[in-house]
């Protein structure tokens, strides 16, 4: 027996080289916390600093763009929810749109951020982009489908949740 020397006894392929598939497992999610993160940071941003968006009537207000959704909506009485008030749901979707985005993007309540996400590309799906044929041409399903692995997996890696749960002393969860 030598001492201080480990010998490599792994057999196979996938033994010898299973260690960058563990690697890229872990961090796997980023790319996509990244883009989702940014992107909706971005959209809230844009719908905030819009002057024509935050009105209840006139090109490119959020109340034209919910009246012209209303009668091809999967769910018109939504629709008729963000009528009641468009401006101050507008508002709600931009700030919600921040907050998820800084949620993800910095892993802060990670689960609960996607799972916004989720919720605002589900409304949005169920009402403006429900008409768009072939479905797969509207982008909100395809954002809701693309949240879904951030609500199961959350933001286990460069996280603020990994850093408080290190902080407290538990050890970050990881990918198996």
């Amino acid at each position: 027996m030598t001492h201080g020397v480990r010998m490599d006894t792994r057999t196979s392929y996938d033994d010898r080289h299973g260690d960058w598939r563990d690697t890229a497992a872990r961090y796997a999610l980023l790319p996509l916390r990244f883009f989702l993160g940014v992107t909706f940071i971005y959209a809230g941003l844009d719908k905030l600093t819009d002057s024509a968006f935050l009105k209840a009537s006139g090109a490119g207000s959020i109340g034209d763009t919910m009246r012209a959704a209303h009668g091809s909506s999967a769910i018109p009485a939504l629709v008729d929810l963000a009528l009641k008030a468009p401006v101050g749901f507008g508002c709600a979707i931009a700030a919600g749109e921040l907050a998820v985005g800084i949620g993800v993007l910095f892993g802060l309540l990670g689960r609960l951020a996607a799972l916004g996400g989720a919720l605002i590309s589900l409304s949005l799906w169920l009402t403006v982009s429900w008409p768009t044929t072939p479905y797969y041409y509207g982008n909100d399903l395809a954002y809701l489908m693309a949240w879904l692995p951030l609500v199961l997996a959350g933001t286990p890696m460069f996280s603020l949740d990994a850093a408080l749960r290190t902080r407290r002393g538990r050890s970050p969860r990881r990918y198996r």
